[in-house]
């Protein structure tokens, strides 16, 4: 699934193909995918005609800003947006295209078909479901050693469960867990209210760091992320654990294990974190 760097890459690329297009058609074909509103043909009615304006991120969510509108889509596993120029024809995974008066179309491409996309009011985005759910990015102000402390203190959950809670920090997913952790020197499965503030502060550092340089490099491209202009990202050749297991711990060349934390495989060197 794409985490924070990765949908924040998408956002970029969009803002440099799309903005200040006018739509002129919209074509949904698999309409599961669209929640908000439930009726396909009044989301295509709705878009026709707007242009779009700026595209912003809020964890793992893409939102597209448009004249009277507010598009909030989510990628889920495997859901891509491709720019095309001129007729080409459908992908049999494209479910969703809006053509432009300019003549290209942005087609929003899910294999697996559990993308969501959200259409509000203007203006009403962040007082609906999903967005006013969300915790704050891990590169917010909001996320501070003390927001997390207390978060920690209301919980019995472990350490990696808590940080892959959205509703407590909006973007992190299994792959800048691990690498937050590892670098913090905290074991996933530690109970997060066993924690100290002086841990908590180094999880909260290294976490923003982690995200901070995985956006510099594009996200991670570990299967199918790519961009909305094909390109893919590169911070998977700087990852310390993450799909590591067998190799050599950078710390102390000691091999990294993967199990399971709550469900998630999870790359953990047992020597380094604890």
């Amino acid at each position: 699934m794409p985490e924070l760097p990765e949908v924040d890459a998408v956002k970029q690329s969009l803002l440099k193909q799309v903005t200040g297009k006018r739509i002129s058609r919209v074509e949904v074909f698999w309409p599961s995918i669209v929640k908000v509103p439930e009726d396909r043909k009044q989301f295509e009615e709705m878009l026709q005609g707007q242009e779009l304006q700026s595209v912003d991120r809020k964890g793992k969510f893409l939102i597209l800003h448009l004249d009277d509108y507010s598009l909030v889509s989510h990628l889920r596993m495997e859901g891509k947006y491709f720019i095309r120029n001129g007729e080409e024809p459908k992908d049999k995974h494209t479910h969703i295209i809006f053509t432009f008066e300019d003549g290209s179309s942005l087609h929003y491409n899910d294999v697996r078909k559990f993308g969501t996309m959200h259409l509000f009011d203007k203006g009403e985005e962040y007082n609906n479901k999903p967005l006013n759910t969300l915790g704050p990015d891990p590169i917010e102000g909001r996320f501070t050693t003390e927001y997390m402390y207390e978060q920690l203190q209301r919980t019995t959950r472990r350490i990696k469960t808590i940080l892959l809670d959205q509703s407590v920090v909006a973007g992190f997913g299994n792959i800048y867990v691990d690498e937050t952790l590892f670098r913090a020197g905290v074991h996933p499965e530690r109970l997060g209210s066993s924690l100290d503030r002086e841990t908590v502060k180094r999880i909260v550092e290294e976490g923003e760091k982690v995200i901070r340089e995985a956006m510099e490099a594009g996200g991670s491209t570990i299967r199918s992320y790519s961009r909305s202009d094909g390109s893919r990202g590169e911070y998977q050749t700087k990852l310390f654990v993450y799909g590591k297991e067998g190799e050599p711990c950078p710390a102390c060349r000691r091999p990294i294990t993967k199990t399971k934390v709550g469900g998630r495989g999870t790359h953990v060197c047992y020597y380094c974190q604890e």
